[in-house]
């Protein structure tokens, strides 16, 4: 039973928190609302009309709060849409995070195991580089959690506009988690090159502009500025 996620854990999801909120923000604006069915078998998800292909992570009950990964589950771990959740843990057994690599956690010990749940799937989102995530009743009770894999859904490039957002609330998505590590992880997932400082991070973005992130004594974002060249 635990009660919050491991210092691993953070390590190895908050490089992502970023851009990865950046993400599942166009994701779920790509997504229109609607009823939803899906083919596990065929990786077939659809909803308000559109078709998408996708991957399965786990499936959460909400009675007792336990999470079950995709690749454990005995209904389709040796299947094809299984692979999302496969990939999630070769990437714990690479970083020594056991959040991925044991088949089940009881997440009922947390302050609010629902918003654990929307972490963990989170946090597995961004390890591997998914364009987003989903989280849907697939049974009274019962949430299962996907990724798409599907080259339709749009993928993020840094907007100078909402650039300061973006990191400020990447920042603060996951617990314990070092600003300057997220503010570097944003840069390098999108290829920019980044200029180091003992108070801040510097990179040239996409459309020629340059920003700057300060931080301050404690290690938090003082500021975020973008100078238009």
């Amino acid at each position: 039973m635990i009660t919050s996620f491991s210092d691993a854990f953070v390590r190895a999801t908050e490089p992502h928190a970023a851009w990865g909120w950046e993400q599942l923000e166009a994701f779920t604006a790509f997504m229109p609302s609607g009823p939803w069915t899906a083919d596990l078998g065929q990786c077939l998800y659809q909803q308000g009309g559109r078709d998408l292909r996708i991957s399965i992570l786990g499936t959460f009950d909400e009675s007792d709060g336990s999470w079950l990964w995709g690749w454990a589950n005995p209904g389709f771990g040796d299947m094809p849409v299984a692979g999302a959740s496969a990939a999630v843990r070769e990437c714990g057994l690479r970083d020594g995070v056991r959040e991925f690599t044991e088949e089940g956690l009881d997440l009922s010990s947390f302050p609010d195991p629902r918003m654990a749940v929307e972490h963990l799937a989170f946090g597995a989102m961004g390890v591997i580089g998914a364009a987003g995530y989903l989280g849907v009743e697939a049974a009274p009770g019962t949430r299962v959690y996907l990724v798409p894999d599907d080259p339709t859904v749009p993928r993020t490039v840094p907007d100078a506009v909402t650039l300061p957002r973006v990191l400020l609330t990447g920042a603060g998505l996951i617990d314990g988690a070092v600003p300057r590590r997220v503010v570097g992880g944003y840069f390098a997932h999108h290829g920019l090159p980044q200029r180091p400082s003992p108070t801040g991070i510097g990179a040239g973005l996409p459309n020629g502009s340059a920003v700057t992130v300060s931080f301050d004594e404690a290690g938090r974002i003082a500021s975020v500025d973008v100078t238009a060249l």
